[in-house]
């Protein structure tokens, strides 16, 4: 049966159900699972099949203590008709790259993809394993997760979610989705600071273990809908598996043939999946990992030495906002081997003194990585001169990818068939689109939003339809030290 331990060498190993339930470990490491699996199938076997046929033995190899019959009513409830898109997750190919348009989900963003399942794989744990506390999940948004958690975990039985925002570091759509989710179970609150604030507020509470005692005797455990949860990453590598065998299936690419992966990320996760997924046997070559203006990646890529004190950049791809890449530390384990005791030193480092550097035996581990960086202009040129030369409209996240992308391949002159993830709608950032498509200027976000499908004719995603006007039921704005506290007054 697959094992999970944590980051940091905490000694006891969990199955996938344990792991998912838990969270983080109780060393502040995060779980990962002792050997990444094989795939399941042979890609050329699975052309002509569904998201869900795809998803079901990809994410069943890692949760191998799942039956059956508990995989299929997961992946069956998650992936239905709340996804707009028949095939769940589009591929299309614009300009000889190919989108994975991963945000046809009811908040329009990728995270869709592992938040509509992890309510169900986390329910299916705690019956698994017997667990008689309510689960509190607590979860950092920089924008795109927060409301795809409280989407799915809203009014799910047994469960508490809180969510904690940036006041001033998400878009006006993402924050309008977030503060008018309904559900008895749903807290929303801003936070005074920054999204690696929030961040690593939720982090100190879950690493109090006195406040999780407390917790636990009034009937309440803790865990966590990022993707420090290993239930939500997971998922995210199904994608990538499906998208090359959408490629085989559409004769992209011939059998065996490797591609490149694109994605624009800030908190690691999404691109770690793609990692994942090579691991499993998906031949991929180059990881073209795509930053805006907090350049902390990029850095890393080209140096070996990851340094976060430096400037914070609140950008217009706000949800890259991210200084302390949490999901780098299970990439770290694999790149040093399971060597816990070392990134253990590293993410102490990182404590202390804000940055760490890669022993010279490591960095030369990280080839298979490009990094690049786009910044707000160059994102804001990338979104028009797509839309000017294809009519394919792009989020400024996706714009981001597409920049490095484009300059990946003026560098290298590197033509392998690139899956470039596509992460949001254009209309969650549609001040930014608007002004690159050459709109005039709008009093609000949802202003934007009309005018943009007026231009384009793009088709607004029903979970963004008239939101502003919807009630507002969430208005709290606290300081991070009220976080814990916070907490405490929500699960009562």
């Amino acid at each position: 049966m697959m094992k999970y331990v944590s980051t940091r060498g905490y000694k006891e190993e969990l199955t996938g159900a344990q792991a998912i339930i838990q969270g983080i470990a109780p060393d502040k490491g995060l779980y990962v699972p002792k050997e990444i699996p094989k795939l399941p199938f042979k890609a050329e076997d699975m052309i002509g099949r569904s998201y869900k046929e795809i998803a079901k033995p990809v994410i069943g190899a890692f949760f191998d203590d799942f039956t059956d019959e508990e995989l299929s009513y997961c992946v069956d409830e998650a992936y239905d008709e709340k996804f707009e898109a028949q095939e769940i997750v589009p591929l299309r190919k614009v300009n000889g790259a190919f989108f994975l348009e991963l945000f046809h989900g009811k908040t329009a963003a990728f995270k869709d993809m592992a938040l509509s399942i992890l309510p169900y794989l986390l329910t299916t744990s705690v019956k698994k394993e017997r667990e008689d506390k309510k689960i509190c999940i607590l979860t950092a948004t920089s924008g795109d997760t927060g409301k795809a958690a409280l989407e799915g975990f809203a009014d799910v039985e047994g469960t508490e979610i809180i969510v904690f925002y940036p006041d001033r570091g998400v878009s006006e759509v993402q924050k309008r989705q977030m503060i008018t989710q309904e559900g008895k179970n749903t807290h929303v609150f801003a936070i005074k600071g920054n999204f690696d604030d929030a961040q690593n507020g939720v982090k100190k509470i879950f690493n109090d273990s006195d406040f999780g005692n407390e917790l636990r005797a009034s009937g309440v455990k803790l865990s966590s809908a990022n993707s420090i949860n290993i239930g939500r990453l997971v998922p995210q590598v199904a994608y990538y598996v499906y998208g090359y065998i959408k490629l085989l299936e559409n004769k992209e690419i011939e059998q065996g043939e490797h591609i490149n992966v694109v994605v624009p990320t800030g908190n690691f996760g999404n691109i770690l999946a793609a990692f994942y997924a090579k691991k499993m046997g998906i031949p991929i070559d180059r990881f073209i990992c795509a930053s805006n203006e907090n350049r902390v990646l990029t850095d890393f890529f080209n140096t070996g030495e990851y340094d976060i004190n430096r400037e914070f950049y609140l950008t217009n791809s706000p949800s890259m906002d991210i200084l302390i890449s949490s999901n780098l530390e299970r990439f770290l384990y694999e790149i040093y081997e399971g060597d816990t005791k070392a990134v253990k030193g590293l993410m102490e480092d990182l404590e202390s003194k804000g940055r760490y550097c890669l022993a010279d035996h490591v960095k030369m581990r990280l080839k298979s990585f490009y990094g690049g960086c786009a910044d707000a202009s160059e994102t804001v040129e990338s979104i028009g001169s797509m839309y000017k030369d294809s009519g394919y409209l792009m989020d400024t996240h996706t714009a981001v990818a597409y920049k490095v992308y484009n300059e990946y391949k003026e560098k290298t002159g590197d033509k392998k068939a690139a899956l470039i993830a596509s992460t949001a709608s254009a209309y969650k950032f549609a001040e930014s689109v608007a002004q690159a498509i050459g709109l005039e200027e709008e009093s609000s976000g949802f202003e934007y939003v009309e005018k943009i499908r007026e231009k384009t004719g793009v088709d607004i995603p029903r979970g963004l339809k008239n939101l502003d006007k919807k009630e507002i039921l969430h208005k709290g704005v606290i300081e991070i030290s009220q976080m814990k506290d916070t907490v405490k007054t929500s699960v009562k």
